[in-house]
């Protein structure tokens, strides 16, 4: 099958497909932020046990490869109770994404210089206030570049939900190839998909980082 015309005809399984692969990169980068914001918090707290819980899950998370830690997932919880491949895989990848948003936001959040935090602490403020409503807020404005990079990565490494059985972008493709003995054709077609969803999310992240920028 010629590639023009295998796009043309799975246009409706791969905008299908296409849905499902943004549905589990939003809810997965949605969770992962704040799982993020948490270990961030908890690393740089000084209290020694927090700080070595934070750095146990994210050694953890960048010595396993990210499609163990799915099925781990996928096979651990559903013997626990009853949860649908989406929710496995979204876990997964919250879980995986986290331990990279939180180093990204130890790193914003400690590049603030200290007259920040002493300049809340002269107006009144306390530790939580502090942090809140003057390093956070600045912390994200520097975070947001490389955390755009980051929820690029969670699109891509979406793909690897396809082999616990969803019928994402790369699940699809790999199904039509199956049924075709035409894997090339459709992978091509899945590489097109793949480069318009990171085209519009980072044009998404340009236009709040242009923003912000403007707000500053």
């Amino acid at each position: 099958m010629k590639f023009g015309e295998a796009l043309f005809e799975s246009r409706n399984l791969f905008a299908e497909a296409a849905w499902l692969t943004l549905k589990l990169t939003a809810v997965s980068i949605f969770i992962a932020i704040f799982i993020g914001l948490f270990f961030a918090l908890i690393k740089i707290s000084k209290i020694k046990v927090l700080e070595w819980i934070a750095n146990f899950y994210i050694f953890i998370v960048r010595g396993t490869p990210l499609i163990v830690q799915i099925f781990v997932f996928y096979y651990g919880l559903t013997e626990i109770a009853m949860i649908s491949g989406f929710w496995s895989a979204t876990l997964g990848l919250a879980f995986h994404n986290g331990a990279y948003i939180a180093e990204i936001f130890r790193g914003s959040i400690q590049s603030i210089g200290k007259g920040q935090t002493e300049a809340g602490r002269s107006l009144g403020m306390n530790r939580s206030q502090t942090m809140k409503r003057i390093i956070l807020p600045q912390a994200f404005r520097r975070a947001l570049p490389p955390l755009g990079n980051q929820f690029i990565i969670g699109l891509k490494d979406s793909s690897l939900a396809a082999f616990i059985g969803l019928t994402e972008i790369f699940g699809a493709a790999t199904t039509m190839g199956a049924n075709t003995f035409d894997y090339m054709t459709w992978l091509l077609v899945s590489a097109v998909y793949y480069l318009i969803l990171v085209f519009l999310l980072t044009l998404v992240v340009s236009f709040i980082e242009k923003k912000m920028a403007a707000s500053d």
